[in-house]
């Protein structure tokens, strides 16, 4: 099961040098954490699963000066009579610099109670493409040719199409998750503004967000919801090996969140989000 990063976790207008260009003003981030509570939504296929429960805590701070730094952890707790329970705890800390160009990984886990090799690696974008050196578990170095982004650029890049009326946005991605060496092609589908207060009941309205995010600054604030496939690299039609659904908030904040893991779907539903406080330093 792979860690949920670019979106939650959080592109850039390219430029002709292979390097990306710095978003729109307008788009800021917003320092945060959020705790989303995991439960089954959908069962079916092959490893079908009787129940799920966990949770996904979020804690994004930073600024485009100073660069960001994410702290994810996720516990997953599955239960099937074929394969009886299975409980994963995926911690992973990461930090990419404003610029976009430099990404710090480290990803550890544990599958029942069994602690995996942890991983460690940086990452760096220039013109020719992405280079990824890996320290742990083992030495080792990736070059991928070509424009990859990391996660909040790639956040960035969403908020910037959604304000712009874009329907998709296709992209790599690169977030240090799974065994560190992997590129993701990205397809995200970009659903109509919703901009009616997220508490609204009148009958045209969108459908009402978490509690959490029924007050203060959020309630009113725009969001789209937004479908977001993961790919194998690759050329062709493909089967998405993982697809994430959630409602993308202007400040880079995600609500009523779907991971679709193919034969299972679990629903992280928000209980709690804590803003923190922005840059007033930063006035990129």
């Amino acid at each position: 099961m792979r860690i949920v990063l670019a979106s939650l976790l959080p592109l850039l207008v390219l430029l002709p040098s292979g390097l990306a260009a710095e978003p729109a003003p307008g788009i800021r981030l917003a320092p945060h954490r959020a705790v989303y509570d995991l439960s089954l939504m959908r069962s079916g296929g092959a490893r079908s699963v009787e129940s799920a429960r966990g949770r996904i805590v979020f804690d994004f701070s930073g600024d485009p000066c100073k660069g960001w730094a994410l702290q994810y952890r996720q516990v997953t707790v599955l239960e099937s009579s074929e394969s009886g329970t299975r409980t994963s705890d995926l911690r992973n800390n990461t930090f990419e610099s404003g610029d976009g160009r430099a990404f710090h990984f480290r990803t550890q886990s544990d599958l029942n109670g069994s602690q995996q090799p942890a991983i460690d690696g940086d990452a760096e974008r220039d013109e020719k493409g992405l280079a990824v050196t890996i320290k742990q578990p083992q030495k080792t170095r990736v070059t991928v040719p070509g424009e990859v982004l990391f996660p909040a650029a790639h956040m960035r890049r969403l908020i910037e199409a959604a304000q712009a009326g874009e329907r998709t946005v296709s992209v790599k991605v690169f977030d240090g998750s799974d065994d560190g060496r992997k590129v993701y092609d990205t397809l995200a589908v970009i659903g109509p503004r919703r901009t009616v207060p997220a508490s609204a009941e009148a009958k045209d309205a969108a459908p009402r967000a978490e509690a959490p995010l029924q007050e203060g600054a959020l309630a009113a604030m725009p969001r789209w919801p937004v479908t977001l496939s993961y790919f194998s690299t690759g050329e062709g039609e493909r089967t998405p090996i993982y697809v994430l659904s959630f409602d993308l908030y202007e400040n880079g904040v995600s609500g009523a969140l779907r991971l679709d893991y193919g034969d299972f779907t679990l629903k992280g539903d928000l209980s709690r989000i804590d803003l923190g406080p922005e840059s007033k330093d930063c006035r990129l």
